[in-house]
């Protein structure tokens, strides 16, 4: 039986796909469902972890290594269809600030290459024409602040949010490909229960500071949603092991020895989560499928 779902995403940087929606990304590969990962920069301002790698600055040595390390990420998860917003190099990283509160914010000078500084209906434009040939019933991206402040990730947020709407319009830039209505999105966020497992398995384990001071019973930070909230939690289960190498590709940005990583991948049980945004509503309670309850056609 031919497997009609088709799934994007839409990420700031190489990592964001690993890190937030790894799983995700293998299951539906290995499902047999169409997934396509659009990228919008190559991290140029990312920064670099490991020592071993201290010669790489930031600029354009970077962004071809993490376009490197974005290829065996690929691979690790199964995923054949990848492409970056515009090209490679059309949009470049923003780079980012950080807040009294921990988040991010955008810094105060940037270069008229950031996506940041990207005219929005130029960026979305790019993704409609994405949109209009892969035809994704589902699409993925952040929620309004990015889940963390990251000015990349607001950007791409917008950009998909507006070009959702503009893909379904008949008629508007016909040049682009026939208008394709996008049956879901979602926004990926992180469920307070996965995060209370982890923080759990931290203290049992003497680590003192997981992810800065969260108290999970207080105010939750932005990249928090109460378990409540979340409409579809995809498990790792089979698909950690993929994860893990994904990660592990993007040796720049990840140390995989770091408490934060490792717990986040050696416990089997957590999960990736998301935010219904817009589109067919789905059914009550936590669903383990994006696709749940959507009618697919060819």
């Amino acid at each position: 039986m031919t497997d009609h779902r088709r799934l994007l995403l839409v990420h700031a940087h190489p990592d964001d796909e690993s890190s937030s929606t790894g799983a995700t990304i293998a299951r539906y590969c290995a499902e047999g469902a169409q997934v396509t990962l659009v990228t919008c920069t190559l991290g140029e301002e990312g920064e670099i972890v490991p020592n071993d790698l201290g010669h790489l600055s930031a600029g354009a040595g970077l962004a071809t290594h993490r376009l490197d390390e974005l290829h065996a990420a690929a691979k690790a998860l199964g995923l054949s269809d990848y492409v970056r917003l515009g090209g490679d190099g059309r949009f470049h990283d923003s780079g980012m600030a950080h807040t009294e509160d921990g988040t991010a914010t955008a810094r105060d000078e940037t270069t008229d290459t950031a996506f940041w500084n990207a005219d929005l209906l130029e960026a979305s434009l790019s993704l409609v024409s994405i949109l209009r040939d892969r035809r994704p019933q589902v699409v993925i991206s952040y929620d309004t602040f990015g889940m963390y402040g990251h000015p990349d990730h607001v950007m791409a947020h917008r950009v998909m949010t507006y070009a959702c709407v503009l893909s379904g319009v008949h008629g508007y830039r016909p040049e682009l490909g026939k208008p394709w209505c996008v049956s879901r999105t979602f926004w990926v966020t992180n469920g307070s229960e996965d995060m209370r497992t982890m923080l759990a398995a931290a203290k049992a384990n003497g680590i003192d500071s997981l992810w800065g001071d969260i108290d999970i019973d207080g105010p939750l930070p932005p990249m928090i949603t109460p378990s409540e909230d979340v409409d579809v939690r995809i498990p790792l289960g089979p698909y950690r092991a993929n994860k893990v190498a994904a990660l592990t590709a993007h040796h720049s940005q990840v140390n995989m020895e770091d408490p934060f990583w490792r717990l986040m991948t050696d416990i089997e049980t957590l999960g990736e989560s998301f935010r219904l945004a817009t589109g067919t509503p789905m059914p009550d309670g936590t669903a383990t499928d994006l696709f749940e309850g959507l009618e697919l056609a060819p």
